[in-house]
């Protein structure tokens, strides 16, 4: 039963091939160049979310961001967001709720920003260890405490969207799993309950994705 549940998150286990980790790139096929030609509702919409972004990471970067730096942690928001999309349809695979993609996107974002921060703002870094006002006693404690941190910070940007991924995932498939065994309006009651549960993963997959791009907006603040 446990080889069953978990094989929902095999790469091999669809197509028998490595191949659906293509699926990450899926949305390059699926959307059409007139969609980017003709103006429509749905790209209203999509345009007006991008432009959301693009003030409120344009503030949190403050004024050492400029109008570029903000399109990479938006176009890191949209692939997540469609992966973390896609992968609540059947059949198709989740790439991130594998720690092969999330640490892929969060460990060279966060070396780039350490890089740049001890060559570009040494002395910068060095006061970020001790945060202000702290005793001059607790100072040895504080900069272990501010190292680690810093050190787990990638770690936990991608552990944080894999485990929300698969937590939604394994529920979903339970309930499944349990169905053919129930009688008719037990089924009723699970369909409502996996249509809700269905519905919370959905935002699930917007929350996460957001959260991943703030994060990492605000990591790229602080070495500036």
């Amino acid at each position: 039963m446990m080889t069953n549940l978990f094989s929902v998150f095999d790469p091999s286990a669809i197509f028998g091939l490595s191949l659906n980790w293509l699926s990450t790139f899926l949305g390059l096929l699926m959307i059409p160049s007139i969609y980017w030609l003709m103006p429509s509702r749905y790209n209203i919409f999509w345009n007006t979310i991008l432009s959301t972004l693009h003030k409120e990471f344009k503030t949190l970067l403050g004024p050492s961001g400029h109008n570029g730096s903000t399109f990479i942690f938006i176009s890191l928001f949209s692939l997540i967001l469609f992966n973390n999309f896609m992968g609540l349809f059947p059949y198709i695979f989740t790439s991130t709720s594998h720690l092969t993609l999330t640490l892929t996107l969060a460990l060279p974002l966060w070396l780039s920003f350490m890089l740049y921060g001890w060559i570009n703002h040494t002395q910068h870094m060095f006061a970020h260890l001790v945060p202000q006002g702290t005793p001059a006693i607790l100072m040895p404690f504080m900069v272990c405490i501010e190292s680690i941190s810093n050190v787990i910070r990638p770690g936990t940007l991608a552990v944080r969207l894999t485990a929300n991924m698969i937590a939604g995932h394994l529920l979903l498939t339970l309930l499944g799993n349990t169905g053919p065994s129930m009688s008719y309006m037990l089924v009723t009651f699970l369909l409502i309950g996996q249509i809700a549960l269905l519905v919370l993963e959905s935002a699930v997959a917007m929350i996460q994705s957001y959260v991943f791009a703030v994060l990492s907006t605000l990591y790229s603040s602080e070495v500036n």
